[in-house]
Protein backbone atom coordinates (compact mmCIF):
# COMPACT_ATOMS: atom_id res chain seq x y z
CA UNK A 1 0.00 0.00 0.00
CA UNK A 2 1.32 3.43 -0.97
CA UNK A 3 2.17 6.12 1.54
CA UNK A 4 -0.61 8.37 0.27
CA UNK A 5 -3.25 5.67 0.75
CA UNK A 6 -1.96 4.91 4.26
CA UNK A 7 -2.12 8.62 5.15
CA UNK A 8 -5.63 8.90 3.71
CA UNK A 9 -6.84 5.97 5.81
CA UNK A 10 -5.27 7.44 8.94
CA UNK A 11 -6.80 10.85 8.25
CA UNK A 12 -10.19 9.24 7.58
CA UNK A 13 -10.21 7.82 11.10
CA UNK A 14 -9.25 11.23 12.50
CA UNK A 15 -11.99 12.96 10.47
CA UNK A 16 -14.56 10.45 11.68
CA UNK A 17 -13.56 11.03 15.31
CA UNK A 18 -13.66 14.81 14.79
CA UNK A 19 -17.05 14.59 13.03
CA UNK A 20 -15.57 16.53 10.08
CA UNK A 21 -18.12 15.67 7.38
CA UNK A 22 -16.31 17.45 4.52
CA UNK A 23 -12.98 15.75 5.20
CA UNK A 24 -14.65 12.40 5.81
CA UNK A 25 -16.62 12.36 2.56
CA UNK A 26 -13.75 13.78 0.51
CA UNK A 27 -11.23 11.25 1.83
CA UNK A 28 -13.69 8.43 1.22
CA UNK A 29 -14.13 9.57 -2.38
CA UNK A 30 -10.34 9.80 -2.80
CA UNK A 31 -9.86 6.29 -1.42
CA UNK A 32 -12.60 5.01 -3.74
CA UNK A 33 -10.89 6.66 -6.73
CA UNK A 34 -7.56 5.05 -5.79
CA UNK A 35 -9.22 1.67 -5.33
CA UNK A 36 -10.98 2.03 -8.67
CA UNK A 37 -7.65 2.81 -10.36
CA UNK A 38 -6.10 -0.24 -8.68
CA UNK A 39 -8.64 -2.63 -10.16
CA UNK A 40 -8.80 -0.96 -13.59
CA UNK A 41 -7.13 -2.76 -16.44
CA UNK A 42 -6.34 -6.42 -16.93
CA UNK A 43 -5.29 -7.26 -13.39
CA UNK A 44 -5.64 -5.69 -9.98
CA UNK A 45 -2.49 -4.20 -8.51
CA UNK A 46 -1.42 -1.69 -5.92
CA UNK A 47 -0.53 1.75 -7.19
CA UNK A 48 2.81 3.42 -6.57
CA UNK A 49 2.95 6.67 -4.60
CA UNK A 50 3.28 8.62 -7.87
CA UNK A 51 0.23 6.90 -9.36
CA UNK A 52 -1.79 7.58 -6.21
CA UNK A 53 -0.77 11.22 -6.41
CA UNK A 54 -1.85 11.32 -10.06
CA UNK A 55 -5.28 9.97 -9.10
CA UNK A 56 -5.66 12.68 -6.46
CA UNK A 57 -4.48 15.37 -8.91
CA UNK A 58 -7.21 14.24 -11.34
CA UNK A 59 -9.74 14.47 -8.52
CA UNK A 60 -8.63 18.05 -7.77
CA UNK A 61 -8.79 18.96 -11.46
CA UNK A 62 -12.29 17.51 -11.72
CA UNK A 63 -13.44 19.50 -8.73
CA UNK A 64 -11.94 22.72 -10.12
CA UNK A 65 -13.88 22.17 -13.35
CA UNK A 66 -17.05 21.52 -11.36
CA UNK A 67 -16.56 24.64 -9.24
CA UNK A 68 -16.12 26.75 -12.38
CA UNK A 69 -19.27 25.25 -13.92
CA UNK A 70 -21.25 25.88 -10.74
CA UNK A 71 -20.07 29.50 -10.68
CA UNK A 72 -21.13 29.98 -14.29
CA UNK A 73 -24.53 28.58 -13.38
CA UNK A 74 -24.88 30.90 -10.39
CA UNK A 75 -24.62 28.08 -7.83
CA UNK A 76 -22.12 29.70 -5.45
CA UNK A 77 -22.89 27.30 -2.56
CA UNK A 78 -22.04 24.23 -4.68
CA UNK A 79 -18.86 25.90 -5.93
CA UNK A 80 -17.86 26.54 -2.31
CA UNK A 81 -18.46 22.86 -1.49
CA UNK A 82 -16.17 21.80 -4.35
CA UNK A 83 -13.48 24.23 -3.18
CA UNK A 84 -13.69 22.83 0.36
CA UNK A 85 -13.05 19.37 -1.08
CA UNK A 86 -10.12 20.74 -3.11
CA UNK A 87 -8.60 22.12 0.09
CA UNK A 88 -8.80 18.67 1.72
CA UNK A 89 -7.25 16.89 -1.28
CA UNK A 90 -4.43 19.39 -1.79
CA UNK A 91 -2.95 18.31 1.55
CA UNK A 92 -1.93 15.04 -0.13
CA UNK A 93 -0.39 16.58 -3.24
CA UNK A 94 3.15 17.94 -3.67
CA UNK A 95 3.61 21.69 -3.24
CA UNK A 96 2.05 23.49 -6.19
CA UNK A 97 4.06 25.72 -8.50
CA UNK A 98 3.07 29.35 -9.01
CA UNK A 99 2.13 30.68 -12.43
CA UNK A 100 5.37 32.70 -12.50
CA UNK A 101 7.47 29.57 -11.87
CA UNK A 102 5.67 27.71 -14.65
CA UNK A 103 5.99 30.70 -16.97
CA UNK A 104 9.78 30.56 -16.44
CA UNK A 105 9.77 26.81 -17.21
CA UNK A 106 7.69 27.47 -20.35
CA UNK A 107 10.13 30.17 -21.49
CA UNK A 108 13.08 27.80 -20.98
CA UNK A 109 11.40 24.99 -22.91
CA UNK A 110 10.31 27.29 -25.75
CA UNK A 111 13.88 28.57 -26.08
CA UNK A 112 15.24 25.01 -26.06
CA UNK A 113 12.71 23.74 -28.62
CA UNK A 114 12.94 26.75 -30.94
CA UNK A 115 16.71 26.99 -31.01
CA UNK A 116 17.54 29.56 -33.70
CA UNK A 117 14.03 29.50 -35.18
CA UNK A 118 11.20 31.85 -34.37
CA UNK A 119 8.78 30.18 -31.90
CA UNK A 120 5.57 29.02 -33.59
CA UNK A 121 2.56 26.88 -32.77
CA UNK A 122 4.31 23.97 -34.52
CA UNK A 123 6.32 23.60 -31.31
CA UNK A 124 3.21 23.20 -29.11
CA UNK A 125 3.51 19.41 -28.80
CA UNK A 126 7.21 19.14 -27.90
CA UNK A 127 7.06 22.14 -25.55
CA UNK A 128 3.93 20.85 -23.76
CA UNK A 129 5.51 17.42 -23.34
CA UNK A 130 8.61 18.95 -21.74
CA UNK A 131 6.61 21.33 -19.54
CA UNK A 132 4.30 18.55 -18.35
CA UNK A 133 7.30 16.39 -17.46
CA UNK A 134 8.74 19.18 -15.31
CA UNK A 135 5.46 20.21 -13.64
CA UNK A 136 3.71 16.84 -13.29
CA UNK A 137 1.28 16.91 -10.38
CA UNK A 138 2.37 20.38 -9.32
CA UNK A 139 0.47 22.58 -11.78
CA UNK A 140 -2.81 22.35 -13.71
CA UNK A 141 -2.29 21.07 -17.26
CA UNK A 142 -4.94 23.36 -18.77
CA UNK A 143 -3.28 26.43 -17.32
CA UNK A 144 0.13 25.19 -18.48
CA UNK A 145 -1.31 24.74 -21.98
CA UNK A 146 -2.59 28.32 -21.96
CA UNK A 147 0.85 29.60 -20.89
CA UNK A 148 2.55 27.62 -23.68
CA UNK A 149 0.06 28.95 -26.26
CA UNK A 150 0.70 32.49 -25.09
CA UNK A 151 4.48 32.01 -25.29
CA UNK A 152 4.29 30.54 -28.80
CA UNK A 153 1.90 33.15 -30.21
Amino acid sequence: MGAVKIQLKSDLVAAMKAHDEVAKSTIRMALAAIQSAEVAGDEARELSDAEETDVLAKQVSSRRDSAAAYREGGREELAADEEAEIAVLEKYLPAQLSAEEVRAIVDEEVAAAAGDQKPSMKLMGPVMKAVQARTKGRFDGKQASNLVRAALS
